[in-house]
């Protein structure tokens, strides 16, 4: 887990699709929060921080850095994208195997059990489906709409599209930045009302706020997430810089 830290000055532009509004802060910098008792303490067991070595602290400074470009802000993004939906596929269910090697031998390995799925939440959450196919090459990938009135900045879902038996389903949701969580809320009792145990959702995230991680926890306790930084300060440029809409 990394202990970087961020100048909040940087996150003065918007949340994603959701407008999750950043708050205004101090210009002083602001650590993550790290400490693997208190994460177990105030999140639970089912909320995961991606392991962090040099490599991913690296691309969380870059991401961050309101001065990199465009071009390097997506490669760089999709890097990270690709460790955390790696680290996601680790939460699947697996199943014992054996296959003959060339030499006839029997190796005893592991193989998922079938039936996993991707959900994307439009827009930001499409950031990250190249990085599922890249890992799953035949996988299918459905796809929430959320909405905020722009008035009482209420959360509804106003789009969704599923695989047929996605009730039956492993199903990875895939959203990079939770400022609030209101977002994922919605999408989450969209996949239950669609008959998928809150059990067997996943939910892959690049950038969560304690605020984000409590509100989700407490709400669904059985579902899964997995995050690369438990922050403060979300980099709520992420998608219109992405999607080079900034």
């Amino acid at each position: 887990m990394c202990a970087s830290q961020e100048n909040s000055s940087n996150s003065n532009s918007e949340s994603n699709d959701a407008n999750e509004n950043s708050v205004s802060r101090p210009n002083s910098p602001i650590p993550a929060i790290t400490s693997a008792e208190e994460i177990l303490e105030n999140y639970g067991a089912n909320f995961k921080i991606l392991e962090c070595n040099s490599q991913v602290a690296e691309l969380l400074t870059i991401i961050r850095d309101k001065n990199t470009t465009r071009s390097d802000f997506k490669f760089y993004a999709d890097r990270l994208i690709r460790l955390v939906i790696e680290e996601s596929l680790n939460q699947l269910p697996y199943s014992d195997c054996s296959v003959e090697t060339p030499t006839g031998a029997i190796y005893e390995g592991l193989k998922y059990r079938s039936g996993n799925c991707g959900v994307s939440i439009i827009r930001s959450g499409e950031a990250m489906e190249q990085g599922l196919r890249d890992c799953c090459r035949s996988i299918r990938i459905g796809k929430i709409l959320v909405e905020s009135d722009s008035d009482t900045h209420v959360a509804r879902v106003v789009y969704a599209r599923f695989p047929d038996d996605i009730a039956r389903r492993q199903v990875l949701l895939m959203y990079p930045i939770m400022s609030t969580g209101n977002t994922v809320l919605q999408a989450v009792n969209v996949l239950k009302e669609h008959g998928v145990p809150e059990s067997s959702i996943i939910l892959s995230n690049l950038f969560c706020t304690p605020v984000a991680a409590k509100t989700v926890v407490t709400a669904f306790p059985k579902l899964k997430i997995l995050t690369s930084e438990l922050h403060p300060v979300a980099p709520n440029h992420f998608g219109q810089k992405y999607f080079g809409t900034d």
